[in-house]
């Protein structure tokens, strides 16, 4: 059986069979992209399609001797979906689509997307842009998180999601595009020098406090 992650594939409960999930920057889709990821779960009899929580589409219960021909059928690259690296960039439609938003959330997640996705850190580490303060991309529990307003953008870092959930700490407020790009750039830059060996931002946080984070950005 294949390990986890080996060849993009995640092993499913009934340790026979897999999932892929290809990588969808920002889960921004086209017809016809949806068209070959369903013609590809047609053509390997896969049990399910399955939005997952990152905004992939993954393709679960396919058979070990499939993964590589799918992979090739796709032509995509695999989401970041295991391991110690950065995974997928959530959004919100942003000021492309919605009319609430303030900030262009798609634009900054996209930046950053193709910065950071699958680049291997100190731990996990999950970012979500938010095009204004209601946070529908859940921003307050990410490693990173940005919020948008009227003045630009708010930086939130530390927050994450599981057994022990933790909500984000403010850093920084009223960023411009390229400020915003730039700080997120010292945060990443200053956890992966600084942190232990799969240790979560949050818990860097508690470490060592909120200072050399906002020393970093000053």
């Amino acid at each position: 059986m294949l390990k986890l992650g080996e060849k993009g594939a995640i092993p499913q409960r009934d340790k026979e069979t897999y999932a892929i999930a290809p990588h969808i920057p920002c889960g921004v889709v086209t017809p016809d992209l949806l068209r070959k990821i369903a013609d590809v779960a047609e053509n390997y009899n896969a049990q399910a399609l399955k939005i997952t929580g990152a905004t992939r589409i993954a393709i679960v219960g396919l058979k070990e001797e499939d993964i590589d021909r799918a992979w090739a059928d796709l032509g995509m690259d695999q989401g970041a979906a295991v391991g110690m690296c950065v995974r997928s960039i959530r959004a919100c439609p942003g000021t492309t689509f919605c009319r609430l938003a303030t900030q262009d959330s798609l634009k900054i997640a996209t930046i950053l997307d193709e910065r950071y996705h699958g680049r291997n850190l100190a731990g996990k580490f999950k970012m979500a842009v938010s095009g204004c303060r209601l946070s529908c991309s859940e921003s307050w529990v990410r490693d990173v998180g940005l919020i948008g307003d009227k003045k630009g953008w708010k930086l939130v870092i530390g927050g994450n999601v599981g057994a022990v959930p933790r909500i984000a700490k403010e850093l920084i407020t009223d960023l411009s595009d390229d400020e915003v790009l730039v700080a997120v750039d010292k945060v990443i830059e200053y956890y992966n020098e600084n942190a232990k060996t799969g240790e979560r931002l949050g818990k860097m946080i508690e470490r060592l406090g909120m200072e050399p984070f906002q020393a970093a950005v000053a």
